[in-house]
């Protein structure tokens, strides 16, 4: 376990590789990095020095809950600090589902350190919204409104981020439950207004500020369906669109084996994508 210390939140993190172009791939939903690692090895073995990490309230990072910003904003920014931390910006930025939220976030937010961006299994429209506020956030409003921060600290998600950091019991303990609902709130709003966006958090006018190469995987169920991820293609100005799967299926969500085993080709994709468009290359 590596920690940094960024925007005075401790950062679980881990660099796969040595040397080469600076990369950070960060994974879907609120899953720790090794939801990722495979694909930084993939890309590491393919020249790349790539930053992976837990994102504050994931994984082995701390628990901190910022009013002044939105979710994916926050993140963004601790991203950002991290890999200015060790110099690694600016950097190709990627991740799935959620991480792609993130990296779109950075984009945005951070245009200049933004070499480009690998986005796979993109997530926009009301059944995604839908689906997923009830995940990220309803469900710890109600654990705070029925039981405050002892109950959630006893949710499947906060228990394990105890667990995996047990310091954090002691900082959601401490917090206001008002405060925490509060800040879950505006979360969810920030959350709920863009279910009419091309993507969750990203609208049509902010896709079309992008000027970083892209490339978009788009997922083949539901909540990531691949007409999303082709109409967010369209938006984005020098976006590549690669489609990996047979159309969008009526099931919620994949199971996500199918998608590493996806992982070899993907990341032959996502080399070849930045040699031509950055030519970057492998080294050594």
């Amino acid at each position: 376990m590596t920690i940094a210390t960024v925007r005075g939140v401790a950062i679980n993190h881990e660099i796969v590789g040595t040397r080469g172009p600076a990369m950070a791939l960060t994974p879907g939903g609120r899953n720790p990095l090794g939801h990722v690692r495979s694909m930084a090895e993939r890309m590491a073995a393919a020249g790349y020095r790539v930053l992976i990490h837990d994102r504050r309230n994931c994984g082995a990072s701390d628990v901190a809950f910022d009013p002044g910003q939105s979710e994916y904003d926050g993140s963004a920014d601790d991203l950002h600090a991290l890999l200015a931390h060790y110099d690694m910006l600016p950097a190709v930025i990627g991740g799935a589902s959620s991480g792609a939220r993130l990296s779109l976030a950075l984009a945005l937010r951070h245009p200049a350190a933004v070499r480009a961006l690998l986005l796979w299994r993109v997530t926009g429209g009301r059944f995604a919204v839908d689906r997923l506020v009830e995940k990220y956030y309803d469900e710890y409003i109600r654990a705070a409104g029925q039981g405050g921060m002892a109950a959630v600290a006893a949710t499947e998600h906060f228990a394990e981020v105890i667990r995996n950091r047990p310091s954090n019991r002691e900082r959601l303990l401490a917090i206001d439950p008002r405060d925490f609902v509060a800040v879950m709130q505006a979360w969810r709003a920030h959350f709920v207004a863009s279910a009419d966006w091309p993507l969750i958090g990203v609208s049509e006018r902010d896709l079309g500020a992008i000027r970083a190469p892209a490339l978009i995987i788009p997922g083949d169920d539901l909540t990531h369906g691949e007409e999303t991820g082709r109409n967010a293609a369209r938006l984005m100005p020098g976006c590549e669109l690669q489609v990996m799967t047979a159309g969008t299926r009526n099931i919620e969500m994949a199971d996500l084996a199918e998608w590493d085993a996806r992982e070899h080709a993907m990341a032959a994709v996502f080399d070849d994508f930045l040699a031509r468009r950055l030519a970057l290359r492998r080294v050594g």
